[in-house]
């Protein structure tokens, strides 16, 4: 790849910059899940608690869902995934 750094590790690089997540905090955390239901019409009225848990190798946070329908669930499940691929919950200062 032309342009980039070569890194003695090689591709090592690029792929711990992929897996790295993004810090947020609840505030954050809360508004992008909001947000990102409220784009799918079947999971517009999903309530739901963000809690903080003991950091393992995947996470340190999970949603628990309230006044989910069946029909949303499948969807508000992949949406919610998809966030805790790509955040954190920061620590607190």
């Amino acid at each position: 790849m032309a342009g980039l750094a070569q890194d003695p590790r090689g591709c090592d690089v690029l792929l711990e910059a992929f897996l790295t997540k993004t810090p947020a905090t609840l505030d954050e955390l809360r508004t992008r899940v909001h947000h990102a239901l409220q784009r799918h019409p079947l999971c517009r009225n999903v309530e739901f608690d963000i809690v903080g848990m003991p950091r393992t190798r995947r996470t340190n946070w999970t949603i628990s869902l309230h006044s989910v329908s069946g029909s949303a669930l499948f969807e508000a499940h992949e949406i919610i995934a998809d966030i805790q691929e790509a955040y954190e919950l920061a620590a607190a200062a």
